[in-house]
């Protein structure tokens, strides 16, 4: 999106629903991968990505601290995900569990609704000040 036409928390509101995407794909492969023995369980650190995403909305180009670390997508680093490890129970290794992804799968769909109802919103405020008020 254009810069001279959205604000911060605009790009941020994408921003969020990028992560909110991300977050779901990942649910979804847990869950493909429910029976696979040691399958790994995925998640996204949802609260460092954030911080990390909007860390790099002040025009400011992420800096590295060793030549040999990778940059991610348009200068900003990829989104940090964290593996669980598979209960103490588990004969397989797998430490997918369907209620918790199930969870998080119903959970991540009402925040992504929320967030772009939201997102909606502001467009349409956007486009009601472009026409000059007439719907």
């Amino acid at each position: 999106m254009a810069d001279f036409l959205f604000d911060p928390l605009t790009r941020g509101l994408e921003t969020v629903l990028d992560l909110r995407v991300q977050q779901h794909s990942l649910t979804a492969t847990n869950l493909a991968n429910a029976d696979t023995p040691g399958f790994k369980a995925r998640v996204l650190d949802f609260d460092k990505a954030l911080e990390s995403a909007v860390g790099h909305q002040d025009g400011l180009s992420m800096r590295r601290s060793d030549p040999s670390h990778l940059s991610g997508a348009s200068g900003m680093e990829s989104a940090p995900v964290v593996e669980l490890e598979p209960a103490p129970w588990s004969e397989d290794g797998n430490s997918v569990q369907l209620e918790r992804e199930t969870s998080r799968m119903n959970a991540n769909a009402i925040l992504y609704r929320g967030v772009s109802r939201g997102l909606s919103r502001r467009l349409a405020l956007l486009k009601y000040a472009a026409s000059d008020g007439r719907r």
